[in-house]
């Protein structure tokens, strides 16, 4: 789930006076000179902001159904920041130093984000923060006239600008007051705004008391700030900045113990382990290194917790779904134990998608905290204190980055460098981005693939067009021929453009994979016998959910054996190879029709709008 929570908002703002830049428009002045005009107009209206120092930002705060207060303090020379945001509930924080950015997650986990977008975004940040493009050389940006243009009713100037090192961002000035009026620029899959307003004079400058942030998910979506003052003092060190490297509390493991191990069951390529919550339960959570810890209203509510706000939520698939967030004293997992924590008050997946109830998730806060050895042979989870965990026979070892909450590894997609996530929350052995396929023609490449729905996320089917390729690398660790599926969605997860591919545990589960979220490490070694499912794929073409009537069928890939049958949208299957449909079996029923050799001959029982048929599915390889 891509962070619907990070702020980050800048205040290098102005107002009227000085030059009129908008005017240049009718082309009495050569186009670097409008842009100098313009940006020189925005540095006159702001008056004397020092240029050195540090500046300290205290705002009233809103969002996600929440209030609270949030500080930023930013390093006036460099741009350097640090932003804490404190509401009824949420205790969160970013960071830049200069080199690496941070976060501190909902959990009180610092972590460094150096994967995806974030060091280029940061880089953004502290050009802002620092009006880097008030100097003479613009801090070797690039930055590109884009013309008069109307916001809100309002002539404004229109710039691009390509940080040095960041990322191509947008910004308006009104052409008549040079106030700062908005900024957009792409975070993840998203598009980003933030809007500024109500310009009044605090500490001899003029600054925008009004601030929202758009994080690119709808209104539902939007955060705001007030400013309540400003302060400006001698400068910090830049070492203030910088990540905290307290390691994260709030776990224990019963007895004193340094490790703790649970078994798993392993459904739809999805880890499934038992937990309780404040002492109820057991329920049924999925463990998902993209993921973060939730929880769903039924366990919200047989354990009296009180959820509070309401945010968007994005994933896999192209929709969105909603989630509040709840305190919890203790979620344990065996002899696992975190407190003091909130988790997103949600629904994660429906029976009908994983044929059982999900009653909750647990993901990022969790492992990072520990060190997590997945046995996908045993079907094992090992949890160890950091301190306790030596990496002796372990495997290969591969050095991991953090995007947002994920680790993000470098390797190789067929030969070609690539950068991946690692996501044992995704049942696919290889989701490629939709934007890697298309920058690199991937479909002219590959041809003789199958268009379908190979997944079901928060935000509903994925579709994917799906090949087998001759080999994926992560670090120096190769498998070949793993299928891969190269995404179709135009929204969610699946269309950042900042990795190329989602490693998900349909590829991992050839391995005892061991996360090492402290020292950025993930540890693969082989199994002897890797599970018999690995780099197949679904031999029959159809994607089937679970009702109580039956396996439903969602849909038919063109030309597949499921069409050649005549299955269609809409058909149920009340009974597959002479046994009744049962919803608590959908995982086994997948597996038959993925696993089932060549040739194999499928007898059905099918319900559609015509009545009822009996169906022989003759299953084959579609790639």
């Amino acid at each position: 789930m891509p962070s619907t929570l990070r702020i980050a908002l800048i205040c290098s703002a102005a107002i009227a006076s000085g030059l009129l830049p908008g005017a240049a428009a009718s082309g009495e002045s050569h186009p670097a000179d409008r842009v100098g005009a313009v940006l020189r107009a925005n540095e006159l209206a702001v008056g004397p902001l020092p240029r050195r120092g540090t500046a300290v930002y205290r705002f009233d705060y809103s969002g996600s159904g929440l209030t609270g207060r949030e500080t930023q303090t930013v390093d006036l020379g460099t741009g350097a920041y640090v932003e804490v945001t404190d509401s009824a509930v949420l205790h969160f924080a970013d960071g830049y130093d200069g080199h690496t950015p941070w976060m501190r997650d909902i959990s009180g986990a610092n972590t460094p984000q150096e994967g995806g977008d974030r060091v280029r975004l940061a880089v953004n940040e502290a050009y802002r923060n620092a009006n880097v493009w008030w100097r003479s050389d613009r801090g070797g940006a690039q930055i590109d006239d884009l013309g008069l243009d109307h916001l809100a009713g309002a002539a404004a100037d229109h710039l691009a600008v390509l940080p040095r090192g960041g990322v191509r961002f947008e910004a308006w000035f009104d052409a008549q007051t040079h106030l700062l009026l908005q900024i957009a620029e792409p975070r993840a899959f998203l598009k980003s705004r933030r809007i500024f307003s109500d310009y009044r004079r605090e500490a001899g400058v003029q600054l925008a008391h009004s601030v929202l942030n758009d994080s690119g998910t709808g209104e539902a979506g939007y955060e705001r700030l007030a400013l309540r003052s400003v302060t400006f003092a001698a400068s910090h060190a830049l070492t203030s900045f910088a990540c905290p490297q307290a390691p994260p509390g709030g776990i224990t493991l019963a007895h004193g113990a340094t490790s703790a191990s649970v078994p798993f069951r392993l459904l739809n390529n999805h880890i499934y382990v038992e937990g309780r919550v404040n002492g109820t339960g057991p329920y049924t959570f999925i463990v998902d290194t993209g993921g973060h810890t939730l929880l769903s209203g039924r366990v919200v509510a047989q354990a009296r917790l009180a959820a509070t706000g309401n945010a968007p939520e994005s994933g896999a698939g192209e929709g969105q779904s909603s989630t509040g967030f709840a305190p919890v004293q203790t979620i344990a997992i065996g002899d696992v134990e975190m407190h003091d924590q909130v988790a997103f008050a949600t629904e994660i997946y429906s029976p009908e998608i994983e044929g059982i109830p999900v009653d909750g998730m647990v993901g990022f806060e969790l492992i990072r905290r520990l060190v997590v050895e997945i046995d996908y042979g045993r079907q094992v989870l090992t949890f160890s204190k950091p301190g306790s965990f030596s990496p002796r026979g372990a495997g290969i070892a591969i050095p991991f980055v953090f995007y947002d909450h994920v680790p993000f590894v470098r390797g190789q997609l067929d030969g070609m460098p690539a950068r991946f996530d690692i996501d044992t929350g995704s049942r696919s052995e290889l989701d490629v981005t939709s934007p890697t396929v298309a920058r690199d023609r991937l479909r002219e490449q590959y041809r003789g693939g199958v268009r379908a729905v190979t997944g079901w996320g928060v935000g509903g089917p994925v579709h994917s067009y799906v090949v087998r390729l001759h080999s994926v690398t992560l670090g120096t660790m190769t498998v070949n021929g793993p299928v891969a599926d190269f995404s179709e969605d135009t929204r969610g997860s699946f269309s950042d453009p900042n990795f190329d591919a989602n490693i998900g545990s349909g590829f991992l589960k050839r391995f005892v994979v061991t996360l090492d979220y402290g020292r950025q490490r993930m540890y693969l070694r082989r199994l002897a016998r890797p599970p018999p499912d690995a780099g197949t794929f679904d031999r029959a073409g159809v994607w089937i959910n679970a009702t109580p009537d039956g396996y439903r069928v969602t849909s038919v890939a063109e030309g597949s054996p499921a069409a050649q049958a005549g299955l269609t949208a809409g058909d149920v299957i009340v009974e597959l190879d002479g046994a009744p449909s049962v919803m608590s079996q959908l995982s086994e029923a997948r597996t038959l029709l993925r696993m089932s050799p060549s040739g194999s001959r499928i007898a059905m029982l099918v319900k559609g709008q015509t009545g009822t048929r009996r169906v022989e599915l003759v299953l084959r390889d579609q790639i």
